[in-house]
C-alpha cells in the first residue's frame, strides 16, 4: 500500500467594459493634424438606446468592479433583463473568460447562474473558476470551491492539474503534493497520468529536486513512461543542469523506455541557449545514430540560434542537411530561413524562398512570415515590394496583417519623407480598413518620427490620443515631444506633457 507523500515530506496546510475605441487617422496637407478619435461601438441592443447588444455584454455592465461577490450575486439576481437571457455553456464560458482578472466578479456571476433553474454548470466551468480562484491567490476559496466541487463528485483530472499548478505557482509545491496525496478522496486514481501531472507541476516551477524525491517514493507502485523522464530532462535543463539531463536519458533506457525526438531536442535546445553548437552538432549525430533522427522543429531551433549568433552559413548548411534527410519544412522552418537569409543581406534568395519554394511544397505563409519579408524589404529600401506584399496579404487571405506587420513600412515613410501622402493611407489602414488599435510601440514610433520631421502639432495630438486611451507614453517620448512643442511656443501642450511626466 502505497503511503502519502506528506508523510515523507515536510508536512503543511493546505490552503488550499471595456469600451471599443475607434481611431480615424486623419492628416490634412495644410495643418498635418491628427483629427479628434471618433468613438465606435459593435455593440446592438435594446435597453440603453444601444441597437443589438450581445448577451455576455450586458452581463458585463451590470457588474461593478471591486464589489464582492454577493453583491455581484445580488445584482445579477435582481435585474430582470439578466434573468431573461437564455443561458448556455458557452455564454458563461465567455463570462467567465472577461473576469478572468476579477475573481469577485467571476465568483458572483458563477454563483448567480448555478441558481438559475434552467441550468446547469459544466465542468468546464468549474475548472474555470478553480483556475481564476487560483490565480487571483485566493488560496482558502479555492480550497473550499474544491470541497464543494468533491462533494458533487465534479472533481476532474483536468481539476486537480489546474489546482496543483496553480499552488505550486504560489510558491505551495508541498501543498500540490498533499493535492496528489488526497486524489482517491476526489475519485481518482494515482497512475502514471495523475503522476506525470504532478512531476510536470513540480518540475515547471524549479522545484526538480523535491519531484526526484517523489518520483523515487513513487516509482515502485507507479510505473513511468517515457513522458515521465522528458518532464524530468526539460526541469534539470531549466535549472542548468545538462549532465543530469543527459543521465536521465540513460535512466530512461533502464526502464525500457526510448528516447524520442523530444528527449534529445530539448537538450539541444539548452546548448542552443548557450551557442554551444560543438555539443548542438554532437547531439544532433547522436540522435542519428540511436535512430532518433531530428525532426523540423529539432533543425529549426538550431536555425534559429544560429541565426541570432550570425552564422548565416551554418544556417544554410543545416537547411541543406535537414532537406536531405527527407524532412519536410513547415512554416516556422521558412519563417527561421527568410529571417536569416534576411539578416545575412540575400534579399533575393529569401524572395525566392517566399515566392518559389514556399508554393512549391504547399506551405502557405502566416502573419509572422510577411512581417518578416516585410521588414527585411523594408530594410533594403524595397518599400513599394513591401506594400505589394501588405496588399498581398488582404487579396489572398490567407491571414491578416497586426500592427507589428506595419512598423518598418511606417518608419520608411520617415525615411522617404512620404508623410502627408503614405503614411497617412497606412494609418488610416490601420483603424479603418483591418480595425487595429495602436499600441504604446506604435505610439511611439509614430511620435519621434513626426517630431524628426517637424510635425511636432500631429506628434501632440497622437500623444493626447494615448493618454485618452491610457496608454502610458515612456519618458524618452515625453522628453522629445516636450523639447519640440516647446520649440513652437506650444505652452498648454508643453504644460500637459509635465503633467504626465510626473506621474511617469
Amino acid at each position: 500500500m502505497m503511503h502519502p507523500l506528506q508523510n515523507c515530506l515536510r508536512s503543511t496546510w493546505f490552503l488550499v467594459k471595456p469600451s471599443i475605441l475607434c481611431s480615424l487617422f486623419h492628416a490634412s496637407h495644410e495643418s498635418s493634424s491628427l483629427a479628434l478619435p471618433v468613438e465606435a461601438s459593435h455593440y446592438t441592443g435594446s435597453g440603453s438606446g444601444v441597437v443589438g447588444r450581445c448577451d455576455v455584454d450586458i452581463l458585463v455592465s451590470k457588474v461593478h468592479a471591486g464589489t464582492s461577490e454577493d453583491e455581484v450575486f445580488q445584482c445579477l439576481v435582481n435585474d430582470g433583463e439578466c434573468n431573461s437571457i437564455q443561458l448556455s455553456h458557452d455564454l458563461i464560458d465567455k463570462l467567465l473568460r472577461r473576469f478572468k482578472d476579477d475573481w469577485k466578479s467571476a465568483l458572483g456571476a458563477f454563483k448567480w447562474a448555478a441558481s438559475r433553474p434552467d441550468y446547469k454548470h459544466s465542468h468546464q466551468a468549474y475548472d474555470t473558476m478553480v483556475d481564476i480562484l487560483g490565480k487571483m491567490k485566493q488560496m482558502d476559496r479555492m480550497k473550499d470551491f474544491l470541497e464543494e466541487m468533491r462533494q458533487g463528485h465534479l472533481v476532474t483530472i483536468n481539476t486537480i492539474a489546474k489546482v496543483m499548478r496553480r499552488l505550486a505557482g504560489a510558491g505551495k509545491w508541498e501543498n500540490a503534493v498533499r493535492v496528489f496525496d488526497e486524489l482517491e478522496t476526489f475519485g481518482l486514481k494515482k497512475n502514471t497520468e495523475s503522476m506525470n501531472l504532478l512531476l510536470d507541476t513540480l518540475c515547471k516551477e524549479r522545484n526538480v529536486e523535491e519531484a526526484r524525491e517523489i518520483f523515487l517514493l513513487l516509482k515502485s507502485h507507479i510505473a513511468p513512461d517515457a513522458y515521465t523522464f522528458n518532464i524530468f530532462i526539460h526541469g534539470w535543463c531549466k535549472i542548468n543542469r545538462v549532465e543530469e539531463a543527459q543521465w536521465t536519458i540513460q535512466e530512461m533506457k533502464g526502464h525500457g523506455c526510448h528516447p524520442s525526438v523530444i528527449s534529445y531536442s530539448t537538450i539541444i535546445q539548452f546548448y542552443c541557449c548557450r551557442y554551444n553548437f560543438q555539443k548542438v552538432y554532437e547531439l544532433l549525430d547522436e540522435m542519428v545514430v540511436q535512430g532518433c533522427p531530428p525532426n523540423v522543429v529539432t533543425f529549426t531551433t538550431v536555425m534559429c540560434s544560429l541565426s541570432k549568433a550570425e552564422r548565416f552559413e551554418e544556417v544554410l548548411q543545416i537547411a541543406s542537411r535537414m532537406k536531405a534527410t527527407g524532412c519536410k519544412p513547415d512554416m516556422l522552418f521558412y519563417n527561421c530561413l527568410i529571417h536569416a537569409l534576411g539578416r545575412a543581406g540575400q534579399v533575393e534568395d529569401a524572395i525566392k524562398v517566399f515566392e518559389v519554394e514556399m508554393p512549391k511544397t504547399g506551405v502557405s505563409p502566416n502573419t509572422s512570415t510577411y512581417n518578416c519579408m516585410i521588414a527585411m524589404l523594408c530594410h533594403h529600401a524595397q518599400q513599394q515590394k513591401a506594400l505589394s506584399l501588405l496588399q498581398d496579404m488582404g487579396n489572398l487571405k490567407i491571414c491578416k496583417p497586426e500592427v507589428q506587420t506595419y512598423y518598418p513600412l511606417l518608419k520608411s515613410c520617415f525615411k522617404t519623407g512620404k508623410i502627408d501622402t503614405l503614411l497617412s493611407k497606412l494609418l488610416n489602414d490601420i483603424v479603418n480598413k483591418h480595425h487595429l488599435s495602436l499600441d504604446s510601440s506604435a505610439y511611439s514610433l509614430l511620435i519621434h518620427g513626426l517630431c524628426r520631421a517637424n510635425r511636432s502639432e500631429w506628434a501632440y495630438n497622437l500623444f493626447e490620443e494615448m493618454i485618452r486611451k491610457d496608454i502610458t507614453p515612456n519618458y524618452r517620448t515625453c522628453r522629445l515631444l516636450l523639447d519640440e512643442v516647446k520649440a513652437k511656443n506650444m505652452y498648454d501642450a508643453a504644460e500637459k506633457i509635465e503633467g504626465s511626466m510626473k506621474k511617469l
